[in-house]
């Protein structure tokens, strides 16, 4: 009995042994006999004991490769050093198991040489400034290179460029004369701007000033204008009203139908207004010279000094 026991146990841990389970973005490579059997995919599998074994565990995930700097000599004879990250992904896992021997160690080399190729056709300069280039070229290559060994290469990036010590010196001092140059160029271009702006503005403060003496002098001028005007206006309505008055007066004198003698008397004061106290001479007509009392009240009127003179 207690043999039966044990045996039972082995054939359970046997057949436990037998059942795998292929997990997510993996895959086995199996052989039978030393042979390629097949490529179990996920889910669980079931193997022959004894004959039948996991020869590869094979991921499917894209990976990353950061590979060491790799020495190289640029066509004008600058050496440098790159290190290179590759990322790839296993299509194949038949190919990748039975391929090359070490895929990782594989790329690696295959990326060196392929490096030294690309950056030999090229000068220091283009090499600092063609990173997107080198990366497609090598991409391309290596791509092409790794197809056989179920590799699927997606990307290639450039992480480090480091040329030598006097080569760096060298292009810092390039940049700091460069900085230099551009700040001098910035400078003078703000002390231009700053002046031609100062300029202007004088420019268009003369060109306010001369419109505010135009508006200024226009504004003058139509108030002077205004002013004539109604000052003529003024004047015209003065005259109107003396002629008024003047015409309203005759009218009146018309209404009144004044006797001669009334019209005589008139002329009298007339003349009197005009002595104005002042006249040492007045000339009476003889018309009515008759009038003596008149004549000495003209007389009063005219002042001690005053001469009348009675011409016919």
């Amino acid at each position: 009995m207690p043999y039966l026991i044990i045996l039972g146990i082995v054939i359970i841990l046997i057949f436990a042994s037998c059942v795998k389970i292929v997990p997510q973005a993996q895959a086995f490579v199996m052989e039978r006999l030393g042979g390629y059997q097949g490529t179990w995919n996920v889910g669980i599998h079931i193997k022959m004991p004894f004959i039948d074994r996991v020869a590869k565990r094979v991921l499917l995930k894209e990976q990353v490769v950061d590979f060491a700097p790799q020495p190289v000599i640029t066509k004008d004879n600058v050496t440098m050093r790159i290190d290179t990250v590759v990322f790839f992904q296993i299509t194949d896992p038949k190919l990748f198991a039975y391929g090359v021997e070490n895929p990782i160690m594989a790329i690696e080399n295959l990326t060196a040489t392929t490096l030294r190729n690309i950056i030999g056709d090229l000068e220091l300069d283009q090499t600092l400034t063609s990173r997107e280039v080198i990366n497609s070229k090598m991409r391309a290559s290596l791509d092409v290179a790794t197809d056989p060994w179920g590799i699927k290469v997606n990307r290639v990036e450039l992480k480090n460029i480091i040329p030598p010590a006097a080569i760096q010196d060298a292009m810092e001092k390039q940049m700091k004369a460069e900085r230099e140059r551009r700040e001098a160029i910035l400078r003078a271009e703000g002390e231009k701007k700053s002046t031609v702006l100062v300029a202007e503005g004088k420019k268009e403060s003369a060109i306010l000033e001369a419109e505010a003496e135009k508006e200024a002098a226009i504004l003058r001028a139509e108030a002077k204008k205004e002013a004539t005007i109604r000052e003529a206006e003024g004047q015209a309505q003065a005259i109107r009203a003396v002629q008024k008055a003047n015409a309203e007066g005759i009218r009146y004198l018309n209404e009144a139908a004044p006797e001669n003698a009334v019209i005589q008397l008139k002329s009298l004061e007339a003349f009197a207004k005009a002595a104005d106290g002042k006249a040492t001479k007045i000339i009476i007509p003889s018309e009515i010279q008759g009038m003596a009392g008149l004549v000495k009240s003209l007389t009063e009127v005219g002042g001690k000094d005053t001469r009348i003179d009675l011409s016919n």
